[in-house]
């Protein structure tokens, strides 16, 4: 993992909490809700490919 994927995942945190809150002090706790899945969505697309890449290592090293 590089670190420019952590670095990304840091500021899609920072993006969606400053929205999230804006949106919830303006009266719309809908839409921060949705703005915080949609960050979780997209950091977990990015993720999910690690997470395949790691379960595939390890089934090789088990797997001798």
């Amino acid at each position: 993992m590089s670190v420019n994927v952590i670095f990304k995942i840091a500021a899609v945190g920072i993006l969606v909490s400053v929205i999230s809150q804006v949106l919830k002090h303006s009266g719309r706790e809908e839409h921060a809700f949705l703005t915080s899945l949609a960050g979780l969505l997209l950091v977990l697309f990015w993720i999910i490919p690690y997470i395949y890449e790691l379960f595939e290592t390890i089934k090789r090293l088990f797997s001798l």
